[in-house]
């Protein structure tokens, strides 16, 4: 039986598609492959690019940042002037590889291709307009720095340059529209209702602590936190009332710090130098020279060893003997129980200041007086405290008066108070004022000096109006010593009870006292207490009738952050 081999071929078509349905598999799987790289490729690229835009963006903020932070330190602590003096300086900062080597390939330009350049522009300034939050209830000028920095790094493979823009807003707050600011811990206690009515600041602790009903009708801020508690070292019993906030002003803490342009120092203890002479060969155009009443006022009043003696324009025009001798006397004398000491006072007859203002032909009208009390122990003994006292001061001078000195302060009588409105809040008919030293004592309408040995159920107040701000000192709480908190922050020497003490004004917290420093006592040797009819002066929101020399503290806004194209310094 034979075997037979049996061959197969395969058509010549089917072959040819096999290879043809290889190929296009062979060719769909390059393309896939092709796309997949591409886009692998691609997508790299677009991340790298996006990496590269975030660091470029990361680099122009930094550049913009280095000068914004300058700004806002030559504006805290020097003011506006300084900042538009340095517009040119700020304009060559930039990120330097000796600020880190990180900046050794990066380049910057202000945005119209002048490397190593920032764009820096002083944009619009607007007076005495509403304040954004937490200040809403307060106004000030407002000025606008508009900083543009275009960041490239140069070692990128990719050609890529990013703009940041920053613009700050400068504000400048008259302080006398506070009912109550505190350059440190602020304390608020009250035996008897408390009502307050305008805006509240501590540029540290707040401690609220009513012992009777406490309101507060306005904001309420502190930097550090609001407690309701006594301070720390303050051991008596724990607050027994009850404090209320208007339904749309409730408490706010941490709010921003608020300093005077004073220099890097700005401690209540340095602030406390705007009241104080200068020391000898101070630059009176510094930042603390321009801001000593001593600099600013537009009379002099000296008291030495020898005598007294004023003069206008810093020294440039002695006002004569006789003319000075008709407002000021140093020849009374009385006894402070809370010092126990007794006052030689500086007297400043306000209502003969007024007279004289009217006719002299040195300085009409004039509008702030600074006292030096140069007298040295040959003068005023351990037991003698040297101060100045205003009196007769119903009536001020036209545009208003402001009163300064580094010694204790004591306002006798009714001040800036017509009598049609004496005794309310109304003080349409009044001048802007207000009174500056280390503390500030209030004597009623019915003080004598000669009774002020007396115990002090023979010295009894009568009613008193004043309406001035209060730039002043306090002592401080120790342990187990209160401070006497706001609520007592004008001290009093008489029995007050029912009599009425009216104030409206603002109450300005700002350094320790130097010169009448005993401790504040609740007891009957001292005064007892009046019934408080107290308010914020609302002519303070009005930049004219704010009192003379009225310092401004200062708060930088962070206003705008935009990115942009290179090229542009305004914000789509």
């Amino acid at each position: 039986m034979s075997m037979e081999t049996l061959f197969t071929t395969q058509k010549p078509r089917q072959a040819g598609s096999a290879l043809l349905l290889t190929m296009i598999m062979l060719s769909v799987a390059l393309i896939i492959l092709a796309a997949a790289l591409s886009w692998s490729a691609t997508s790299t690229r677009l991340t790298y690019r996006s990496i590269q835009y975030t660091r470029s963006v990361a680099a122009a903020e930094a550049a913009t940042e280095k000068v914004a932070s300058r700004i806002e330190h030559d504006f805290l602590y020097y003011g506006e002037d300084t900042v538009v003096n340095n517009l040119n300086a700020y304009r060559n900062v930039v990120p330097l590889s000796s600020d880190s080597a990180y900046w050794s390939t990066w380049q910057f330009n202000d945005a119209s291709g002048n490397t190593n350049q920032t764009y820096v522009q002083h944009g619009s300034s607007v007076s005495y307009t509403n304040i954004d939050p937490p200040y809403n209830n307060l106004q000030g000028n407002i000025s606008t720095y508009t900083v543009v920095s275009d960041a490239k790094d140069t070692a990128s493979p990719q050609d890529l340059t990013v703009g940041v823009l920053q613009q700050l807003q400068l504000v400048t707050i008259p302080i006398f529209q506070y009912a109550l600011f505190s350059s440190g811990n602020m304390e608020i206690s009250c035996g008897e209702p408390f009502d307050i009515t305008g805006p509240v600041h501590s540029n540290g602790h707040l401690y609220v602590e009513p012992d009777s009903t406490m309101t507060f009708e306005s904001e309420v801020g502190a930097v550090l936190d609001i407690l309701y508690q006594r301070d720390p070292l303050d051991t008596r019993h724990s607050p027994a009332g009850h404090a209320f906030f208007a339904e749309a002003n409730q408490p706010s803490s941490p709010v921003p710090y608020l300093t005077l342009p004073i220099g890097m120092d700005n401690t209540p203890e340095a602030v406390r130098e705007i009241i104080e002479p200068p020391p000898l060969g101070e630059d009176l155009n510094s930042p603390l020279g321009i801001l000593r009443y001593y600099n600013s006022c537009n009379m002099l009043v000296t008291v030495s060893d020898t005598g007294v003696s004023a003069s206008i324009n810093h020294g440039a025009t002695p006002i004569p003997t006789d003319e000075l001798m008709t407002f000021v006397s140093i020849d009374n004398n009385f006894y402070d129980a809370r010092e126990g000491k007794t006052v030689k006072p500086i007297d400043l007859n306000i209502e003969n200041l007024v007279a004289w203002g009217r006719t002299n032909t040195h300085l009409l009208n004039p509008s702030s007086v600074y006292v030096d009390d140069r007298r040295t122990p040959l003068t005023l003994s351990a037991s003698d405290l040297g101060a100045v006292r205003v009196f007769k001061g119903a009536t001020l001078p036209l545009n208003g008066l402001t009163v300064a000195t580094g010694r204790p302060l004591y306002v006798q009588g009714d001040y800036n108070s017509d009598s049609a409105n004496r005794g309310t809040a109304n003080t349409s008919l009044t001048e802007p004022a207000s009174l500056v030293a280390d503390a500030i004592t209030i004597l009623s309408d019915g003080w004598t000096d000669p009774n002020s040995t007396s115990p002090v159920g023979s010295r009894l107040a009568e009613d008193t109006t004043v309406n001035a701000a209060f730039l002043t000192g306090v002592v401080e709480t120790t342990l187990g010593q209160y401070s006497g908190g706001m609520e007592n922050f004008p001290r009093f020497l008489e029995t007050w009870g029912s009599v009425k003490f009216t104030y409206n004004g603002s109450m300005i917290k700002m350094f320790p006292s130097l010169y009448a420093t005993n401790a504040w006592e609740n007891n009957n040797n001292i005064y007892k207490p009046p019934t408080r009819n107290w308010a914020l002066d609302t002519n303070f929101r009005d930049p004219l009738k704010l009192p003379p020399k009225t310092p401004r503290v200062l708060k930088v806004f962070r206003h705008q952050w935009a990115t942009l194209p290179p090229g542009q310094t305004v914000a789509p």
